[in-house]
Formats: C-alpha cells, structure tokens, sequence
C-alpha cells in the first residue's frame, strides 16, 4: 500500500465526479454511475494505467464509503410494509432463492469453480435494493402492490444476506459463539431503540433538535453518524463483520425516523449527501483500483466464469419468483424475478471479505464483481422496459412516457 496523500485520492474523487456528469449529458444512456465508477477505477489503476494505487487515505475513506453505503440500505427498509401476505411471500422466496444458491454452488464447486459455496451462495442470494427503487420510481410503480412487494423481497434479501454472511463467517469459535455474539448484538440494539423512543417523548429533547437540525451542529446528522460509527465499532469488537453494524444501524433508524415531530423533511437527503457526495463513491472507484484484471484474463477458463456467475444470478433469484404469481401474476412475477436479479454493492463487499479471509482467490472474486457489473448493466434495464410494455397492455402510462424530458439516473 502507497504511503497516504492526496495526489491519489484527487484521481479518485475526479472520477467520482465525472461519471455521474457524463451520464447526466448522456440522459439518454439509462445506466448506474456505478458502473462506470468502478470500470474506471480499473482502468486507473494497476490493472490498466497504473495511475492510482490504494494508498491509506483511500481505503479509510473507501472503508466508510462500505458502511456508509450499507447504512442507507438498511435506512430503505420500510418495515411498515413488512408484514402480512407481502413478509409471507418474501421470506418464502428469499428461502427459495437460498436454497437454489445452496444447490448452484455445490454444482459450481464440483466443476472446480468456486473455493468456498457457502460463501458463493450467500453472494448469489442478494440484491440490490438501491437500483430496484429508481427502477420502480421510474414507472410510478413505487406504491403499488407490485413495487411493495418488490421493496420487500429486495429487504428481506439485503438484510438476510449480510446476518448470513456474519453468522457464518464473523467470530472465531464457529456459528454456535457467533450466534451469541448477535443474540447479544440484537439486544444492544432494541436496548438502543428503547432508550432513543424514551427520549423522544421529551418535549426538550425535540426542542432542541429542532433548533440544532439546520445550525452549523446539523445534531441529526451527527446523531445519525455516531449510531452508525457505534454499531460499526460494537459488530467489530465482538468479532462480527463491519457491514452488519451498519446495515443494522440503518435499519434501526428507519424504525426511529417515523415521527414526523422528530423528523426533518431534509434528513434522509442530507445523510445521502454525505454518503454519494464523496465516501460511496471513493468506495466504488477503489473497488474497481483494487480490482485484479489480470487474475481474470489469466486463463480463459476465468473469464468463462463471468456469464456462468451471471446466470447463476438470475436463477437463483429469478427461479424464486414464480411464488409471486398469485399475488401480482405470471408477466409481473416474471418482470420481478429479472429484477430482483440485479446485485452489485453486496458482492463487492462480500467477494473483499472473501479474499481477506482466504475463502476465495482473486480470479474468482474478479469473475463475480464483473457478473454484478453486468447484472447492473443488463436486469434494470431488461425489466423496466419489460414493465413498461405491460403497462402499456394494462393500459396506464409510465411517469416518464408523459413527460420524455424526465431521464432520472439510476444510483445504487
């Protein structure tokens, strides 16, 4: 690792800046910035031009990029939406999905493909909550039955992949600690929610975040930086993974931030600011600097994994959504099953943990971020357009159909 500076970090941060910039006078190219972000990133670093190594101010910066990305994941889940026939259908689904990811993974290890299945299968059972809403906001889809049932499949995915991953791979002493470790994590958190709703009925205490919230204090936003910095630090010293912490802090926030006394109409907008304003992206551009081109042109055989990952992707959680037909029918669950194929920002977290615990070797972690790259480029894009046309049949009219000026970006 380069000794820290800037000079490095300038490459990065102008990256950060120019891919959302040039799609903005492209808005005619419907992709994530994300993916430019970290094709980029290979192409500046040592894979390519060699101009950008991680050096410690990156990876400070890219390390709270991860938990700053996780954090508002968790901060999407609505839990009100969480419930009856919609939690019924996405825990079944998602279990599903597991079970598949289970079963491709064994296949893919006796093909001499993948180190660890476990692992590779709790990759493969994720998705990408962040680029399924823009998805879905995009159609006005968003509230209906069919996009809630999609924000709680993506949930139930999101956060049943990071509990996985920890209790499987977080501790030293096997899944039995490890479960201890997160009945006591979960404890700490309810103890948390219990503590902040007291406070909460203090007429003082909502005094004073209302004169602080807008001041150069900007108290929400700090509040919301050290719950997340403090159950970052409690899932690290108790042995579990960084982005447990996070997730779980973002979720616990979302649980928080109903009250509308309690809650300011910017603060979900100035936490985002903090977060794609500068850390997410750093993480996104280092992602790609880190990313081992080499290992995956090594052998043809490596880069015939990319469309084998690929696939696997869409079966394990395309498969599941057959489970969906009753309730929003075949062409909607077959749209959903597309969708919810999309992953990105969990396997490059996952594949990095991977790698640092020696569960998975360079080619292989390669082959998966390039198959989410695609999942990005490829499943959004399928999907919406594959809604847009059943709307059409349906007889109602996309948003952005009445008004052809609107070209809202997707972001992760």
């Amino acid at each position: 690792m380069e000794e820290p500076g800037f000079s490095g970090l300038l490459i990065v941060v102008a990256v950060g800046f120019g891919a959302p910039f040039l799609l903005g006078l492209l808005p005619r190219l419907r992709l994530p910035s994300v993916v430019f972000e970290i094709v980029a990133g290979i192409i500046i670093g040592p894979s390519v031009l060699g101009w950008v190594e991680v050096d410690e101010t990156i990876s400070v910066l890219a390390l709270m990029g991860l938990a700053i990305l996780l954090f508002l994941a968790g901060l999407e889940i609505d839990f009100g939406r969480l419930r009856g026939r919609l939690l019924g259908l996405a825990l079944v689904g998602w279990g599903l999905s597991f079970a598949i990811a289970l079963l491709v993974s064994l296949l893919l290890k006796a093909g001499g493909l993948v180190e660890t299945p476990l692992l590779v299968a709790i990759i493969l059972c994720a998705t990408s909550l962040g680029v399924i809403i823009p998805v879905l906001k995009d159609v006005g889809e968003l509230t209906s039955k069919f996009g809630q049932l999609m924000l709680a499949a993506a949930s139930i995915a999101d956060f049943g992949a990071v509990i996985l991953l920890s209790f499987f791979f977080s501790g030293e002493g096997g899944p039995g600690s490890t479960a201890v470790l997160l009945a006591v994590f979960v404890g700490l958190l309810a103890v948390t929610f219990l503590v902040v709703r007291g406070a909460e009925r203090s007429r003082k205490v909502g005094d004073d975040l209302l004169r602080l919230q807008d001041s150069s204090a900007q108290i929400r936003v700090r509040a919301a930086m050290l719950l997340m910095v403090a159950f970052v630090a409690l899932a690290e010293a108790l042995g579990l993974e960084v982005i447990l912490g996070a997730f779980a802090a973002g979720a616990l926030l979302a649980l928080l931030d109903q009250d509308r006394r309690m809650t300011h109409a910017n603060f979900r907008t100035k936490l985002e600011a903090i977060g794609f304003g500068l850390f997410i992206p750093v993480f996104f551009v280092a992602s790609g600097v880190r990313f081992d081109l080499s290992a995956l042109l090594d052998k043809p055989s490596n880069l015939a994994m990319v469309p084998i990952f690929l696939v696997a992707l869409l079966a394990v959680r395309g498969t599941p959504a057959i489970t969906y037909r009753g309730f929003v029918g075949r062409r909607r669950a077959t749209i959903a099953g597309v969708l919810q194929a999309t992953s990105l920002p969990f396997i490059v977290a996952a594949t990095a943990i991977g790698q640092e615990l020696g569960l998975m070797g360079s080619a292989e972690a390669s082959a998966l971020v390039a198959a989410g790259l695609l999942s990005v480029l490829i499943f959004p894009i399928t999907g919406l357009n594959m809604l847009r046309r059943t709307m059409q049949e349906e007889g109602a009219t996309p948003p952005e159909q009445a008004r052809p000026e609107a070209a809202p970006q997707m972001a992760m």
